[in-house]
């Protein structure tokens, strides 16, 4: 796999008939490893670990319904009430990060209403505050930080 614009995790991998599989913490268990997976597992490592929220509030390949239709979200972290607090997109290194991935997690955010989203293709990540009163969106330089607060 690429290199990614993240930090390196000691991952673990294994070969099932040939394809590689990668060990997913959240779901614990081991999944097909894609490159939008690796990705995936990157952004969760760094959510872990560098800052900090906590792994039982994080879940990875959710669904959700939209416009009647089954979807999946690849990364929700919920605040300690439940609600969802920051909302991931991932997306394969070689995938750009265009108007169309923003669309994508609009519509899936517009469902979760969460006041953070990310955008990442490992190599390029975009960190936005929504503002759901007003439909302001600000773009931070950094993840948020985990509301700390029981």
């Amino acid at each position: 796999m690429v290199a990614l614009n993240l930090p390196v995790f000691d991952c673990k991998i294994k070969q099932v008939e040939g394809k590689p599989y990668i060990f997913d913490s959240l779901r614990r268990k081991y999944v097909r490893l894609s490159p939008e997976e690796w990705v995936r597992q990157h952004i969760v490592n760094l959510l872990l670990t560098h800052y900090a929220y906590p792994k039982a509030l994080i879940r990875a390949e959710g669904g959700l319904i939209l416009n009647q239709t089954q979807k999946r979200t690849d990364i929700v972290v919920f605040d300690r009430q439940g609600q969802p607090f920051l909302v991931v997109e991932c997306k394969a290194p070689h995938i750009p990060l265009t108007q169309t991935v923003f669309d994508q997690i609009a519509r899936y955010n517009h469902v979760h209403r969460a006041p953070y989203i990310v955008v990442s293709n490992g190599l390029t990540h975009y960190c936005c505050g929504i503002n759901h009163t007003t439909a302001d969106v600000r773009f931070l330089d950094d993840f948020p930080a985990f509301e700390q607060t029981e």
